[in-house]
C-alpha cells in the first residue's frame, strides 16, 4: 500500500519534494492514463488537498497511481460556494491541486471563477501543464497550426448555433471546436450550410485505444455524422477562409446595396448570386437586413 505522500510507478512507492503554498491547476490524461507528467504526479501527491470536476471520475487515475490525497468536489455547480472556503486554506498555507475529468482545466472545464478569485487575493496560483485535446487535435488533424481559435463548445439550440458561426464565416485561422456526441451531427451540419466545402477534420476518442480522425470537407463530414451514435466528444477543427474572403464579402454586400437602389428585392438578390456566384440564402438574408 502506498504511503501519504508518494506515488507509484510500476508498483515502486516514488517520494515527493515539498510543495511551496498555492493553487495548482493540474493537467492530467484525456484518455490514456500514461499521459501525465511526473511533476503533475509529484504535485497530486504533495498536495494538501485535490479538487475534482468529480471525484468518482478522479479516482480511477488517483487510484492508479497509488495518491491519497484527500479529494472534493470543484464543478460549476459549487464552484463559487467553494471559493471562500479554498481561499482560507490557502491563506493558511495551503497546497491546493485543481484538476478536471480530462485534460487541462478552464478549457471549457470549471475553475475560471476559482482561479480568478485566488490571483484578485493576492495568493500564488501555479500551472502543471500536459495534455489538451485542443492541441493533440491541432497536431494530428493535418490542418494549418500558425494560427488557430479555440471556440470551445457551440450553443446546443439551433438558431443560437447559427448566430455563433455566423461571424467566423470570414476568419482565416483554423477553427476549433469542442463538441458533444448528441450534437456532433447538428454542428457539422449548420457548419457546412455556412462555410461551404471547407477542409475539416473530426477528431473522437483521443489517446484511447480506438482513437479516430476523419478527414474530408464539412458537407463530406455533415453526411458521414448524420446518422449514427458517436461516443465520446469530438474535437471539430476548420480551416479557415481563403485570404482575401472577408474582402469579397464587402465588395458583393457593397453590390448588393447598390442592386437593391435600382430594382426589386428579389431581383437584385438573382443578380448578385450569380455575379458573384454565392448561395441565395446568404444573399437573401444578406439583402433582409439591408432592407430592415
Amino acid at each position: 500500500m502506498p504511503l501519504d505522500g508518494t506515488y507509484l510507478i510500476h508498483g515502486t512507492a516514488m517520494p515527493v519534494p515539498p510543495l511551496a503554498a498555492g493553487l495548482y491547476v493540474v493537467s492530467t490524461p484525456i484518455g490514456n492514463l500514461r499521459d501525465i507528467t511526473i511533476r503533475a504526479l509529484e504535485t497530486l501527491a504533495a498536495a494538501e488537498l485535490v479538487l475534482c470536476e468529480d471525484t468518482r471520475h478522479s479516482a480511477t487515475l488517483l487510484e492508479h497511481y497509488g495518491i491519497r490525497t484527500p479529494r472534493r468536489s470543484l464543478h460549476e455547480h459549487n464552484e463559487r460556494e467553494r471559493i471562500s472556503e479554498v481561499l482560507a486554506l490557502l491563506a493558511e498555507g495551503k497546497a491546493i491541486a485543481q484538476i478536471s475529468d480530462a485534460g487541462t482545466p478552464l478549457l471549457s472545464d470549471p475553475g475560471f471563477p476559482l482561479v480568478r478569485a485566488v490571483r484578485e487575493a493576492g495568493l500564488p496560483v501555479f500551472a502543471v501543464p500536459g495534455a489538451s485535446a485542443l492541441l493533440a487535435a491541432l497536431a494530428s488533424a493535418g490542418l494549418p497550426t500558425d494560427r488557430f481559435s479555440f471556440i470551445g463548445f457551440l450553443p446546443p439550440k439551433a438558431g443560437a448555433r447559427i448566430n455563433a458561426i455566423a461571424p467566423l464565416a470570414g476568419r482565416e485561422e483554423t477553427l476549433v471546436f469542442y463538441e458533444s456526441p448528441r450534437r456532433l451531427a447538428d454542428s457539422l451540419s449548420a457548419l457546412a450550410e455556412r462555410f461551404g466545402p471547407r477542409p475539416a477534420a473530426v477528431a473522437l476518442e483521443l489517446t484511447k485505444r480506438f482513437e479516430r480522425i476523419f478527414t474530408g470537407t464539412l458537407p463530406e463530414l455533415a453526411a458521414r455524422f448524420a446518422e449514427g451514435d458517436t461516443k465520446g466528444e469530438a474535437v471539430v477543427l476548420v480551416a479557415g477562409a481563403e485570404p482575401g474572403a472577408v474582402a469579397a464579402a464587402a465588395d458583393w454586400q457593397g453590390a448588393l446595396t447598390e442592386a437593391m437602389a435600382r430594382q426589386p428585392l428579389r431581383e437584385a438578390v438573382d443578380e448578385i448570386t450569380h455575379r458573384f456566384n454565392l448561395r441565395r440564402k446568404d444573399v437573401y438574408d444578406a439583402a433582409l437586413a439591408l432592407r430592415g
